[in-house]
């Protein structure tokens, strides 16, 4: 044998085998089904979630009202567990919302006629950008504490199907009234809130 052909010549033990190839395609092909199999897992978990949160439905009367803190336009924190044994008002809106304008004013105004009797009102601005949410805030002379839904985690916490929507909270801590679409009239506000009180 020549010396240019000793060279080209592997020893016996670093030379690929077909035994180690396939040990390579089938840790290649476990590795494959283990991944997909962690796909499928994590695609069930999120179905399961979402239907878990659809067989919940909304947040109804005499349920007990979501925890949340608003972080104001202003930079304030409210709690909702800072008004315990008030009636609290939380209403769901947006700049974009044209029934929303329909009981801006009237709600502006129960907020007036109430708030030296300890009602609190909070406005939730949904989906929207600071400029024009603050833009109709002005619009409507609006002076009790809003801010927006980061994350939308306040909504999805109420399971709110879309704006307007206004929960009314008891002193007890749970939900006294539901209204899903803007309120007809400043009386009708008005007997949501009586109604809350005497609960």
């Amino acid at each position: 044998m020549t010396t240019q052909e000793s060279s080209s010549v592997l020893p016996a033990e670093s030379q690929p085998t077909e035994e180690s190839g396939g040990r390579r395609a089938l840790l290649g092909l476990v590795l494959g089904a283990v991944l997909a199999l962690v796909g499928v897992v994590g695609l069930l978990v999120v179905v399961g979630l979402g239907l878990i949160r659809t067989q919940e439905g909304p947040v109804s009367i005499g349920s007990s009202a979501p925890a949340f803190t608003l972080h104001t336009f202003e930079g304030d924190q409210l709690a909702l567990a800072d008004y315990q044994n008030q009636v609290i008002v939380v209403n769901f809106w947006a700049s974009w919302c044209i029934p929303c304008e329909q009981e801006a004013a009237e709600l502006q105004q129960a907020y007036m006629d109430y708030k030296d009797e300890g009602v609190v009102f909070l406005g939730v601005n949904y989906v929207d950008t600071e400029p024009e949410a603050l833009a109709y805030i002005d619009k409507f002379d609006i002076t009790y504490p809003n801010g927006p839904d980061l994350g939308t985690r306040i909504s999805q916490s109420f399971r709110i199907r879309g704006v307007p929507e206004t929960y009314i909270i008891g002193p007890s801590g749970r939900i006294s009234s539901v209204q899903k679409g803007p309120y007809s009239s400043l009386s009708a506000i008005e007997l949501a809130i009586d109604q809350a009180s005497s609960r």
